[in-house]
């Protein structure tokens, strides 16, 4: 499992590469949170496009990290999710709390 963090202005990029699963959760929630802490982020974007499998573990550090850029007013999204992947954030519903998007690019041009 790889998890690259990258700061672009006020958005927090994060690349996750692997399984989103208990064994990853943790140190994704850990990972994340110190940067917005750290920094003056508005905006997060998780980038699941290297993503093949997501557990609820993984659904409850998204949930997580939602609250709490809602709770400074910021904004989440999710790109890239495989048919898989896209499959669970739809049955868990986070698709109507966070908005999806194929690529990064599709967020720059709103």
């Amino acid at each position: 499992m790889d998890l690259d963090l990258k700061l672009v202005r006020n958005t927090l990029v994060v690349k996750v590469q692997g399984e989103l699963d208990m064994l990853i959760a943790d140190k994704m929630r850990y990972e994340v949170d110190k940067k917005l802490e750290e920094n003056n982020i508005k905006n997060l974007i998780i980038n699941l496009e290297k993503v093949n499998f997501i557990d609820s573990s993984g659904l409850g550090v998204i949930i997580g990290r939602y609250k709490k850029i809602s709770a400074v007013n910021g904004r989440m999204y999710i790109v890239g999710a495989r048919p898989p992947v896209e499959k669970i954030l739809h049955f868990s519903g986070i698709n109507k709390l966070i908005p999806m998007y194929s690529s990064e690019q599709d967020i720059i041009n709103i």
